[in-house]
């Protein structure tokens, strides 16, 4: 490996999200191009670079760098360029020139170790100078650690975070135990730790190897698949493959853990010894708690009252309940707990409606967990409801809300749509903030696919058979017209839907290759079906949902064809460069994670803090002088990233299946052309077709159709709700 030393002379191109840089600098009496991922380097800055010399097929002789280290500045001239060149905030070029002239060569090391100092220089003030000197310190720790870490392959973005978080005492902490970065770094998983690790010479078989491996195996079964515990087979055989360690190793450290309470074990109704992370133990232990609380909580009202305002309400509104319906809306306000499930047509808005009706005297909440869910419930029921995120008022930290036990809910009733995305946090806080005395009403599909997050909250509660349900299985004869929803039920009953049949809002358009099939899903969104709808706005009006996330029909593909058509490149239209596409003013985007610190202001002027995973919204605004992007929301709220934040957008013409849950599109599209079994099964066909209002076109295939159709496959979700509720006399926290 060779070495050059060099002062820079100018930045050519610099990648603010990788680190990849291509630097002009002057080595001796040369000026020579150097490239490669590196900190940011100032003009008249000098460094060490470490690589070898390459021949670029345009640029000609360069130097890759694979280490870089940036020298102090020595000279006046470098020390005035240094800080002058915009890496430090509070100093531009005047301020720098005062700093230099006061301090001279020594002046980084005064803002380093005597801050106080710069208030001897006219202008600087006590906050000005804590400021500069704040801003220097941050720049040197993330120099210091990006040079510490390249060597372990750790990318410039994350050497930031990290250093942000351990300050200058990066090497010390990443030295004596490198896998706490799991536990104190976001975005550093077990196996970035492990791989950095591995590198120092930490040895496989290490204790701390081997008890964090454990606890990633379990969180990763809880981010990929939702489980909220393994059983104890499946927990070896995952963290094995994941540590090539023997298992007889592994048994001695999960006992271990097991008897320090970083892990909980319970024997499941199969017989199996499950183990939970105690966070999840503690979450499902906690829901079962409350819901048995719950159960006769609320104030009775008289049956004979009941069923005289039923036949009132509906002799009003020139509808006739059925016997379950009449049972779901008896027993709502009977109840102090209720969950009323069925599929598309089945009469949950009818039934919500009448409910709150005979409720007309009590204060009762509406919430859905998202903001299109939220607004359709609005819509619906003439009533505000809000996303349950809002209703509980996020308070600051992570997963804290002001709502809860001791600051509970201002309601006497509350009703909560879409259940099944309900994870088991978001459920525990719910049932946290619920008031003493008052009524909870779910209601949900239960033949959807389950929440993105951990656990199985409806399902398990239908489950256990603990909790008083009532299932809707008559289609509500308004529906009966539609056919989407006779196909939804025909489907969920394993039948093939039927198709373009003529005065129908349910077609296929044939095509037998994906690479066809894309082209015409373009085409239907960009033309066609704006047309057959009258609509102007296809962006918001129709929505593409895809199985898979790769491939010609996959949601990657798709939503870069759709962006080219829908919202092309223009003059007008500002875009800013990220990853390995471009945000675009007017682009449909879908925040992936969340963010409980990002702030919002809404439509009223109202400020709060908190955008969650599957909240979409269309990018309003792009500032490429502060690398900044607006989005405003579907809910009206607005917010601002900066340009590090943007992965957590993603553009949203097409949405995976499971992304889509709890939002209704007046059109739908779908990709019929095969893919991975695992993938394409029933149930995600169904949660697919039933976000349609008004139109449904699968383009590709019908033996692709019949898969779906026929793969009845439910993947198993490892959730203890159920076996709680039921053990519940048993039930210590």
């Amino acid at each position: 490996m060779e070495e050059i030393r060099g002062t820079i002379t100018e930045t050519l191109f610099r990648n603010e999200e990788n680190g990849y840089t291509v630097l002009q600098i002057r080595a001796g009496r040369e000026n020579v191009g150097v490239v490669g991922v590196m900190p940011e380097i100032a003009v008249g800055e000098q460094a060490v670079f470490q690589g070898e010399w390459v021949m670029h097929p345009q640029y000609g002789k360069q130097f890759k760098a694979a280490q870089c280290e940036i020298l102090k500045p020595s000279t006046l001239l470098g020390v005035e360029r240094y800080l002058s060149s915009g890496l430090i905030r509070g100093v531009g070029p005047a301020t720098a020139k005062l700093i230099v002239q006061e301090f001279g060569v020594k002046a980084l090391d005064i803002i380093s170790e005597q801050p106080h100092r710069l208030t001897e220089i006219a202008g600087i003030g006590t906050k000005r100078a804590a400021q500069i000197a704040d801003s220097f310190r941050e720049q040197y720790a993330v120099r210091q650690a990006m040079v510490f870490l390249q060597s372990y392959g750790v990318s410039p973005a994350l050497a930031v975070k990290i250093s942000k978080v351990y300050g200058d005492r990066v090497k010390e902490i990443i030295l004596a135990n490198p896998y706490r970065l799991v536990e104190d770094v976001d975005g550093v998983g077990f196996l970035t730790a492990d791989r950095i690790a591995l590198s120092m010479g930490i040895a496989a078989e290490s204790e701390g190897r081997l008890r964090a491996g454990l606890i990633y195996a379990l969180q990763e079964a809880a981010v990929s698949s939702g489980h909220t515990y393994l059983p104890l087979s499946e927990l070896m055989q995952r963290a094995g493959q994941l540590l090539r360690v023997e298992k007889s190793l592994l048994e001695t450290h999960i006992s271990a853990l097991l008897l320090s309470r970083k892990l909980r074990s319970h024997i499941m109704e199969d017989g199996t010894e499950g183990i939970f992370l105690p966070q999840m133990w503690q979450a499902e232990t906690e829901i079962a708690r409350r819901l048995h609380e719950q159960l006769g909580a609320a104030q009775v009202v008289m049956r004979a009252t009941v069923a005289t305002q039923i036949t009132a309400y509906e002799n009003a509104n020139g509808i006739s309940f059925s016997p379950t319906q009449r049972q779901a809306i008896s027993m709502a306000v009977q109840e102090g707990l209720l969950v009323i499930t069925g599929g598309p047509g089945t009469g949950k808005t009818t039934i919500i409606n009448c409910i709150l009706s005979l409720l007309d005297s009590e204060s009762v909440c509406l919430a859905a967990p998202t903001g299109r869910a939220a607004k359709r419930m609005s819509e619906a029921t003439g009533k505000e409801a809000s996303t349950l995120h809002r209703l509980l008022e996020y308070g600051g930290d992570e997963g804290e809300f002001i709502r809860d036990e001791e600051n509970p809910l201002d309601c006497t009733c509350l009703i909560v749509d879409e259940m099944s995305m309900v994870d088991v946090f978001l459920m525990r806080a719910l049932l946290r903030a619920l008031p003493v005395g008052a009524r909870l009403i779910l209601v949900g599909d239960a033949d959807q696919l389950p929440s993105v997050g951990a656990g199985n909250v409806l399902g398990d509660i239908l489950q256990s058979s603990v909790i008083p349900s009532v299932r809707l299985t008559e289609i509500f004869r308004q529906a009966e017209s539609s056919l989407i929803v006779r196909n939804a039920h025909a489907i969920n009953h394993g039948e093939m839907p039927q198709v373009n049949l003529k005065g129908s809002n349910f077609f296929l358009e044939r095509k037998p290759y994906a690479e066809s099939a894309a082209q015409t899903i373009v085409e239907l969104c960009k033309t066609r079906l704006p047309n057959f709808l009258n609509s102007g706005d296809p962006i918001r009006q129709i929505q593409v949902l895809a199985p898979t996330k790769k491939g010609a029909c996959g949601v990657n593909a798709l939503n870069c064809m759709l962006q080219a058509a829908l919202n092309p490149p223009s003059p007008e239209k500002e875009e800013i460069a990220y990853g390995d596409g471009v945000f675009r003013t007017g682009d449909k985007v879908m925040h992936i994670k969340n963010n409980y610190n990002l702030e919002w202001e809404d439509e009223k002027g109202h400020e709060g803090q908190g955008v969650f995973n599957g909240d979409m919204g269309t990018v309003l605004l792009v500032d490429n002088d502060d690398k900044t992007l607006s989005v405003l929301f579907d809910d009206g709220r607005m917010a601002e990233y900066e340009y590090g934040m943007l992965e957590e957008l993603e553009l949203a013409y097409c949405l995976s299946v499971h992304k889509s849950q709890g939002s209704e599109f007046r059109a739908v599209v779908m990709p019929a052309v095969g893919g991975p079994p695992m993938l394409l099964t029933r149930n995600l066909f169904y949660t697919a077709l039933t976000r349609a209002r008004e139109l449904v076109v699968l383009v590709g295939r019908e033996d692709a159709i019949a898969a779906m159709v026929n793969n009845n496959h439910i993947a198993r979700r490892y959730t203890g709700l159920c076996q709680r509720l039921q053990e519940i006399p048993k039930v210590r926290l």
